[in-house]
């Protein structure tokens, strides 16, 4: 009984450590970012919708819903991305994400009618903040995370898909960074979480030719992770969730576990990732999964 509340209390006092980590605005130390800014503006441009199922299983389903603009974000999509993130962050229960696009297009980045709306530099950069906070939150989801990209991820779509663990693609799909071509650079982190997927000249010639990524480029230089087999709506987030099933079995305290230590040893510095990796033993030694594998003799071969 005293082992159980000890291992309750680091539970507990771990994930509060962690939830208040992953939701902190990368901007707002250092910039004093104040989301209130720029979400009455965002509200006001409407369309489109981000839908998020639950399932019982652990693994949740993220759909980019907006498919007359090509799934492109509006000011209230980019709000409600946010809203559904951090409803994630709160879904103890769960272990994996898979995000995808409405009616077989991933997402085309933000709709233009929203650009042009904030289109002076103070609301544009107010957005940027916005968004790289909601998608550096995304990517620090206990959840291991799934892009599934069908037809066209472009712009901040492709941003979006770099935001996840991996990313699964069909026949025909195409990832492009376009935003040299509307005189810009990625503005919700893309470039940066680029260079850590690809490496500094992968991502420099992505970003500086504007190409077209097709799946077998994408598989060559480490930006897929996987060509899908299936090319329809239903058939292809099947097969994303068997793809994903094999990182996701067992117990959701683990896998959590799992996502926190890689995101730790990612973004901090090797003392703090070895103290955090530490912290995070401690709840899962003794636990009822450790216990349960030691009492069925697990051996491995």
């Amino acid at each position: 009984m005293a082992m159980f509340c000890i291992h309750k209390c680091l539970l507990c006092g771990l994930r509060s450590q962690i939830l208040q980590q992953r939701s902190m605005s990368v901007y707002s130390s250092v910039y004093r970012m104040n989301e209130d800014d720029i979400k009455g503006k965002l509200q006001q441009l409407p369309g489109g919708s981000i839908d998020l199922q639950k399932d019982q299983n652990g693994i949740a389903t993220l759909v980019i819903n907006h498919p007359e603009r090509m799934n492109a974000f509006s000011g209230t999509m980019m709000l409600d991305f946010r809203d559904r993130v951090e409803e994630l962050e709160h879904w103890t229960n769960g272990k994996g994400l898979i995000l995808r696009g409405a009616d077989n297009t991933f997402c085309s980045g933000s709709d233009l009618r929203a650009v042009k709306a904030i289109s002076n530099p103070e609301d544009g950069l107010r957005m940027c903040m916005f968004m790289q906070n909601t998608m550096t939150r995304l990517l620090r989801l206990p959840l291991i995370s799934v892009a599934l990209v069908q037809g066209k991820a472009l712009g901040g779509g492709a941003e979006v898909a770099t935001a996840c663990d991996f990313r699964l693609v069909t026949s025909g799909s195409e990832i492009r960074f376009v935003h040299k071509l509307m005189g810009l650079v990625p503005g919700w982190g893309g470039a940066t979480r680029l260079i850590k997927l690809i490496g500094y000249r992968n991502a420099l010639k992505l970003l500086s030719s504007a190409q077209h990524v097709d799946p077998e480029t994408g598989l060559k230089i480490g930006l897929v992770d996987e060509i899908l087999a299936s090319s329809d709506q239903d058939s292809c987030l099947e097969e994303a969730q068997n793809w994903l099933n094999q990182y996701v079995k067992g117990s959701s305290q683990v896998v959590r576990a799992i996502k926190n230590v890689v995101v730790s040893g990612r973004e901090l510095s090797q003392e703090e990732s070895l103290k955090n990796e530490k912290s995070i033993f401690g709840t899962l030694w003794g636990s009822p999964a450790n216990l349960k594998a030691l009492t069925q003799g697990i051996k491995h071969k």
